[in-house]
């Protein structure tokens, strides 16, 4: 009999380990999630602790080297306060100090409180969160977000804003010049061929950035001499390694373009705005692992249309921002003029690699 109590207890302190519970304390978590950015989407990591203030307490501590290496970011300002938690009910109320409001930029402030939200909801036990910053209800300090009552993860994720609206075809005089330049670029990769119309607009604009970004020129997006020049001689682009047969994006980190490659030939080269020196896009060898016509950026309360994430929360999707220099919050941005044919040109396991020095 008392081998018999010998394995039950065996055995149980086995399920309670699989179910993150110590059999000495039962009922009492061993570790808690915590939430970090990824690109424009929340990731869950585990931590020691079983309390909200456990919880907090490594948020406030941050992503350790090894998840920094994966691109995971806390928007939460190292060292700030937690006054106290409290408890009303199933309502976790969390009182921060005012390091938490440090810097003023409207996305991260969003994205910080949605960690802190999804952080503490991911206790045990606990519904919604109260957020109150030096004791005080936080009135008008996050854009879009009703803090005066607690807040769920999931009311955090429900988009609040319009999508981009769909882009409107250029309108002003046909130019046998600018037919000319398209024409070109048409040839190259640039541009489509079914955007050779001989009108002006953001999407030769586009086509010019990318051409320029590739040759190495000044990125106006205009046909200026040095650009018509350039066209006159150059040559498609080539892909920067080698690699399987089929279809494969390559991300030029240092040129701000990503080439659509097809049996190791360059289809298309397109203007790109990657991850921010302080949320870089991360360097690498991946695969797209699904697909969103209208994704939703959790962190940042923004949409991403016409999605393709590869690693974790990082895709290549449309922004109504791209600028010629990298920007983004560790995503690939693709205007809106090419976002659509980078959708369509990928599949689920469609080889993505970033690259970060292509000469």
């Amino acid at each position: 009999m008392g081998n018999t109590a010998v394995r039950l207890a065996t055995l149980l302190a086995v399920l309670l380990t699989l179910a993150g519970v110590s059999a000495g304390a039962a009922g009492t978590a061993t570790s808690v999630k915590v939430f970090f950015a990824q690109g424009e989407q929340l990731v869950a990591v585990q931590r020691p602790g079983a309390t909200v203030q456990d919880s907090l307490s490594a948020l406030v501590t941050g992503p350790t080297s090894d998840e920094t290496a994966r691109s995971l970011r806390s928007y939460v300002p190292p060292g700030t306060r937690i006054r106290s938690v409290t408890m009303d009910g199933t309502v976790a109320v969390v009182d921060l100090g005012s390091g938490f409001m440090q810097g003023n930029a409207t996305d991260t402030t969003l994205a910080r409180l949605d960690q802190v939200v999804s952080t503490v909801t991911a206790a045990p036990g606990v519904t919604a969160v109260r957020v109150l910053i030096n004791g005080g209800t936080p009135i008008g300090l996050f854009p879009g977000v009703d803090a005066t009552v607690p807040l769920t993860r999931a009311a955090l994720a429900t988009p609040n804003v319009p999508a981009t609206a769909p882009v409107a075809p250029p309108t002003g005089p046909v130019s046998n010049s600018t037919r000319a330049v398209q024409e070109q670029l048409a040839a190259l990769g640039y541009l489509l061929p079914a955007n050779v119309d001989g009108v002006d607009g953001p999407g030769t604009q586009t086509a010019l950035v990318a051409f320029q970004k590739w040759q190495g020129l000044s990125r106006t997006g205009l046909a200026d001499a040095p650009t018509r020049k350039a066209l006159a001689t150059a040559k498609r682009p080539t892909p920067i390694r080698s690699g399987p047969a089929g279809r494969r994006i390559e991300v030029l980190v240092d040129r701000q373009v990503v080439l659509a490659i097809q049996d190791n030939e360059v289809v298309r080269a397109i203007d790109v705005s990657t991850g921010k020196p302080s949320t870089p896009t991360p360097i690498g060898t991946f695969s797209v692992y699904a697909k969103y016509a209208r994704w939703w950026s959790t962190p940042f309360r923004e949409w991403l249309l016409w999605a393709s994430p590869f690693t974790g929360g990082i895709a290549l999707h449309q922004y109504p921002d791209v600028p010629t220099y990298a920007a983004s919050h560790g995503c690939v941005r693709v205007t809106q003029y090419d976002s659509r044919w980078v959708f369509d040109f990928v599949s689920v396991g469609t080889q993505v690699v970033v690259i970060a020095r292509s000469t």
